[in-house]
């Protein structure tokens, strides 16, 4: 038995544009085909012909979409048999119909509670946690989902995408939130809302709502719209959104950040560098900007880029990324013995990242220090076989979106 339902997304400011999400709710033996291998659900054999009954009568309710009918069936059913999964999940995607938020979390956390690898409760327990402003829990339950896979439903994965990225805007992760934004665009969806959020996040303005004032505004949209295309690969028609909306406001916050960015991206990296010391002239953040800068010159002209580095790692000595880049330039421009303590802080903060380890390895040889060299090639190959999921989670929020180019081949031991 199949049913369909209809939830709606009604997000607070930020109204995602699609109205309705069709989710198909699985019987037992179908459930267990949109969950990843090994995910299935849960279910104890029925105590009585009493929940056969109720339980039959509410898919039936809930399948002709009589949802005032259906809730209370489900609930009956459910006292009945507490460990009926797939009653849990159907009641709650009831509740999530009607927009009644907390009773919707309450049972997709049984639900999750039952089957700790159900991606599509996890996800669904998220959104609801959106609506009732436990952005922590939200975030938290959405990533777990993705982890985890859910149904396959392409509005879904946007409504999904769409909150994350806005969650993560919230939080103040700009990277992760472009990501998810760039995603979205990347796969051909574009909405107003979406681009607000995607200007929000490239500007890093952490606004739980949308700019109103004459000035932000426009800007806000227009960078958003000039990322989605260049997510697109519409490169053309994003340098001109940018060139437009720039000559308008030249000193806007992180203006021309957004753009060295994506210039980076294209690889013209003296038009970032260029962008990037624009944006240091009034930037108040200015750790960001100093090491774009000292990366985008890091293998093509390190001494350049090292007094960028240094900068940084005097306005945030706690900053292992910053450490890690110093170390690098430091290591490029000859003076190993200097780079040594930068890349050992680097890898204390960064501790499941094989660059700093890549790094060190150099470093140790190049100061004649050949056991801590093979000890730190070791913990460079140790690294480089393990799952890198949580590697590049830690690095991008680290890095703050800096790239270095580098190549992490493993490094030779000393030859004699």
């Amino acid at each position: 038995m199949t049913a369909v339902s209809k939830m709606r997304t009604l997000v607070p400011g930020l109204a995602f544009p699609a109205a309705l999400i069709l989710l198909t709710i699985c019987c037992p033996a179908s459930l267990a085909q949109t969950q990843p291998a090994g995910n299935t659900s849960i279910e104890t054999k029925p105590s009585s012909s009493s929940f056969n009954d109720l339980s039959g009568r509410a898919m039936a309710a809930l399948d002709a979409d009589r949802l005032d009918e259906a809730i209370p069936l489900f609930r009956k059913a459910l006292a009945l048999n507490p460990k009926w999964a797939e009653g849990w999940w159907s009641l709650g995607t009831s509740f999530y119909d009607e927009d009644r938020y907390a009773e919707a979390a309450s049972a997709f956390q049984r639900v999750i509670a039952l089957d700790p690898k159900h991606g599509t409760a996890h996800a669904l327990l998220g959104l609801c946690q959106f609506q009732l402003g436990d952005d922590a829990a939200a975030l938290g339950n959405i990533e777990a989902s993705k982890n985890l896979g859910t149904a396959v439903d392409p509005q879904l994965r946007e409504v999904v995408f769409y909150h994350e990225g806005v969650l993560l805007q919230r939080a103040g992760r700009f990277v992760a939130a472009q990501a998810a934004f760039s995603s979205l665009c990347s796969g051909g969806t574009r909405s107003d809302d979406l681009l607000r959020a995607f200007g929000l996040a490239a500007l890093h303005m952490r606004d739980r709502s949308f700019p109103m004032d004459n000035q932000a505004a426009p800007v806000v949209e227009s960078i958003g719209l000039a990322e989605c295309l260049a997510a697109q690969k519409n490169f053309d028609a994003a340098k001109q959104e940018f060139a437009r909306v720039i000559a308008a406001n030249p000193q806007f916050p992180w203006i021309h950040y957004a753009l060295g960015r994506e210039l980076i991206d294209e690889q013209n990296i003296p038009g970032a560098v260029a962008e990037f010391k624009r944006e240091l002239v009034h930037s108040q953040d200015r750790v960001p900007v100093l090491l774009q800068i000292a990366a985008a010159d890091y293998k093509v002209d390190s001494a350049a880029g090292l007094p960028y580095a240094q900068e940084a790692v005097k306005e945030a000595p706690q900053a292992p990324f910053a450490r890690l880049l110093l170390g690098l330039l430091l290591l490029n421009t000859d003076a190993p013995g200097k780079a040594v303590p930068e890349l050992e802080i680097a890898g204390k903060g960064l501790p499941r990242d094989p660059k700093v380890f890549w790094a060190l390895s150099s470093a140790y040889q190049q100061a004649g220090r050949p056991h801590d060299a093979a000890r730190a090639r070791a913990e460079f190959a140790r690294l480089k076989q393990l799952d890198a999921q949580h590697t590049e989670n830690d690095e991008t929020e680290a890095s703050q979106g800096v790239v270095i180019n580098m190549t992490e081949e493993a490094p030779s031991a000393p030859q004699h």
